[in-house]
């Protein structure tokens, strides 16, 4: 189990680099878009930007600083447009790696991920820059099929400290990409290049460095990841085995410990801990955690989402400014995720993490409505304001949507091996590992679709 996990976290530190590079580009990448597009009153961003600006002219008139809002709220659109995607197609590739093994259907999105970095970037236009987020959109599965793999790895006494992995490679990967991508966003290609062939993307130097990255990860999952689907129930008996003989050594024999979700089983010698729970209120509490995963991404995202705008809008933030704050965000929940999370999840509980979550997002929440107003009169204070949401916002990332993953994944079965055939038998057809947990991360990527929007 331990080298899987070692395959998988690492795997998605690549795929997360990749993902994050490209984050705090966006609002000068529009730009340049706009202005190398201001000519084609046709075009698909003019076109686009007028739908937006009609949008807007609806609800309020930002008069003279009109054209940065409009920049502001297609953002928040391009954002939604890939979460929406992702919200259409998470349940099928589960579904599929149910089917066809996880690592099969992995390294078939990877395709995917690729053939988007190689379009953007040539991307010289605004449609085809879009055509390859819609291409990504549609094959980003590594998060959800990571989760679905350490699930499978994993017994529920142990599930919810390997999913802090998750999150303590998102955390990590939101440190470095961000002001990476800055990095190399200020370091273009000669224009030499430009003369060998097509045009690149003004941005094509870290979409080059995103390629290089997807690439090397496909290349370490077709070597280094074994497929676990149909072989998961060997290496759960293997790590009870060992969590049996620790849990010996440091307990006075009752024969009762807490399972990971704060509730109270009973261990006995024919195998791992059972969960009190039937079927239907298996069933009937992943739904329950849909919604809520939907309904937390909706508000948090919208600010996650829209903070560089922000920046970008009230303090004219650089990509390397925003490349900063990002990360700081990053390194602070990365702390929070390998220093308190992982270690406290299975002795709080999966409820109450994620309730201190969501009661330091609305913390977070409060002091950004105030922040617009003090920067024209204290900007230093306003600056402190910002600074406190951020690590507000670090505490938030490194806690609700990892516990809420990994109370889902508990409920999910474990499935058993058929001594016959040989095949994983699930007890309940809604409660397979892959299909379960890609209808939850679809419940959150329609809480992302919808929460950029909402943030304007």
């Amino acid at each position: 189990m331990a080298k899987v996990q070692t395959v998988v976290f690492l795997s998605l530190v690549l795929d997360l680099f990749a993902f994050t590079i490209p984050l705090p580009l966006f609002p000068r990448l529009i730009e340049w878009y706009a202005l190398r597009e201001s000519s084609v009153p046709n075009g698909f961003l003019s076109r686009t930007l007028n739908f937006v600006t009609s949008i807007r002219s609806l609800f309020y008139q930002s008069g003279a600083h009109s054209q940065k809002w409009d920049v502001v709220l297609l953002g928040g659109l391009m954002g939604s447009v890939f979460s929406t995607l992702q919200f259409t197609v998470s349940p099928k590739i589960g579904t599929l790696s149910d089917k066809y093994g996880r690592k099969r259907i992995l390294l078939l999105t990877m395709v995917g991920n690729i053939l988007s970095a190689l379009i953007w970037i040539q991307s010289t236009t605004f449609a085809s820059y879009m055509l390859s987020r819609v291409v990504g959109g549609l094959s980003e599965g590594n998060v959800q099929l990571a989760i679905a793999i350490l699930s499978d790895v994993t017994s529920p006494a142990t599930r919810s400290k390997a999913l802090a992995y998750v999150g303590i490679a998102f955390a990590i990967c939101f440190c470095i990409g961000p002001p990476i991508g800055a990095y190399f966003a200020s370091r273009p290609l000669p224009q030499s290049v430009n003369s060998w062939g097509p045009e690149l993307n003004v941005y094509a130097t870290p979409a080059i460095l995103t390629l290089v990255l997807l690439l090397a990860e496909t290349a370490f999952l077709v070597v280094a990841l074994p497929e676990t689907r149909g072989k998961g129930a060997n290496f759960v008996k293997q790590e009870d085995f060992k969590l049996k003989e620790r849990k010996n050594a440091h307990t006075n024999g009752n024969g009762t410990h807490v399972n990971g979700n704060g509730k109270h089983t009973t261990t006995t010698s024919n195998g791992p801990p059972k969960p009190k729970r039937t079927v239907e209120s298996r069933v009937s509490l992943l739904k329950t955690l849909r919604k809520l995963h939907f309904l937390f991404l909706a508000l948090f995202s919208g600010v996650e989402f829209t903070l560089t705008f922000l920046t970008f809008d009230l303090l004219d933030w650089s990509n390397t400014q925003n490349g900063k704050l990002i990360g700081s965000i990053g390194i602070v929940s990365a702390l929070l995720q390998g220093g308190y999370v992982r270690r406290s999840m299975s002795r709080v509980g999966e409820g109450k993490m994620a309730k201190r979550g969501v009661s330091s997002c609305a913390v977070g929440l409060a002091l950004l409505s105030i922040f617009p107003s003090f920067v024209p009169t204290s900007p230093t204070f306003a600056l402190r304001l910002l600074q406190a949401a951020a690590v507000c916002m670090a505490f938030t990332s490194a806690t609700v949507v990892n516990s809420l993953t990994a109370f889902a994944s508990l409920q999910c079965d474990e499935g058993h091996v058929d001594e016959s055939t040989g095949q994983v038998v699930e007890d309940h057809p809604q409660l397979a590992k892959g299909k379960a947990l890609g209808e939850f991360r679809s419940s959150g990527q329609l809480g992302r679709a919808i929460g950029p929007l909402l943030g304007e």
